[in-house]
């Protein structure tokens, strides 16, 4: 076990996955998250972990390995577009997607031996990337690699992952769609309003999964009211299912003020699911609970929910 039962993971060598200071998704971000974490006196009560990148090896546990090679070639050019306009190509991106990828199998590995009791991630939680492709700024999906690699390294059946991002998580919805064992729930604003444009209420999972999925989309506007009223259907959901692990992704973008989204919760909503989930592992799965940053693009939003959800992971070990 580290000193602090709570580690938050890092990548080794500074890298900041991002696509320049005028992108939304800027390298500033982790910054940012770090300055509210030193300023509330919580940097000294967790282990700051640094991780390598993930292999080639562990990328296709999710991903395909001709997407790979497309990736590694666009990176090695430095030029264009990895999907149709919203995420772009930069000298080095195969090697920080890899890094962000490593950042999340670093932090589950350390959960689920024992060496730290909750992890966060904050530069993780790409969610949108499919198993074939980029999307909405997402190169890799660490969600989806590390779900492949509890199964596959840990031999766990079943794995949680809920997601309060703003957008649905659709790479990870569609890429476990037909899969029984990845109990998915996601509140997010709903698709008619905002990219990706998925994740409706009928979206509950194909064939043998039907019913392992749970969508619960929001109007524009919708605050910590209608949030608690969707949060009140993830918990029974998730206990229900008896999961192995919980990922968590919280996704700062649902906070009113962010610039690319409508929804306005506020950042007390995403610590309020990083405790009820603290208390759902405890239950169910020996505390297996990893959070994952996600999105999110007003700082001071994403600084503030991502501060306020360690502190729920160090609280709930007290």
């Amino acid at each position: 076990m580290s000193p602090f039962s709570t580690c938050v993971y890092v990548a080794a060598g500074g890298l900041r996955y991002g696509f320049g200071d005028d992108h939304p998704f800027g390298p500033d971000r982790y910054d940012a998250f770090l300055r509210v974490l030193e300023a509330s006196g919580l940097d000294a009560k967790v282990s700051l972990v640094e991780a390598q990148p993930a292999t080639r090896q562990e990328l296709e546990l999710f991903h395909a390995p001709r997407y790979l090679d497309w990736v590694a070639e666009r990176s090695a050019a430095g030029t264009g577009w990895l999907d149709g306009g919203d995420t772009p190509a930069f000298p080095g991106i195969y090697e920080q997607g890899a890094a962000v990828v490593g950042v999340t199998l670093a932090a589950a590995r350390a959960v689920m031996r024992g060496s730290c009791g909750k992890a966060f991630a904050p530069i993780a939680g790409l969610h949108h990337a499919r198993r074939d492709g980029a999307a909405g700024f997402c190169v890799f999906n660490d969600c989806g690699v590390a779900i492949e690699m509890l199964r596959r390294e840990f031999g766990l059946k079943r794995i949680a992952y809920v997601d309060i991002d703003a957008h649905h998580g659709d790479g990870v919805f569609y890429g476990f769609e037909d899969d029984p064992g990845v109990i998915f729930a996601d509140i997010h604003e709903d698709g008619r309003f905002l990219y990706p444009g998925t994740g409706q209420v009928a979206e509950t999972g194909r064939g043998a999964a039907a019913g392992s999925k749970l969508n619960l989309p929001l109007p524009p506007g919708a605050g910590d009211v209608e949030f608690l009223a969707a949060w009140a259907e993830i918990e029974p959901f998730i206990e229900q299912a008896r999961p192995d692990f919980i990922l968590y992704q919280c996704g700062a973008d649902s906070i009113a003020g962010d610039p690319l989204t409508h929804l306005r919760f506020s950042p007390a909503a995403h610590a309020h699911a990083a405790a009820r989930l603290c208390a759902l592992a405890s239950s169910c799965c020996a505390g297996r609970l990893l959070g994952m940053g996600g999105g999110g693009y007003n700082r001071r939003n994403l600084a503030l929910a991502w501060t306020g959800v360690v502190n729920a992971f160090v609280e709930s070990a007290d």
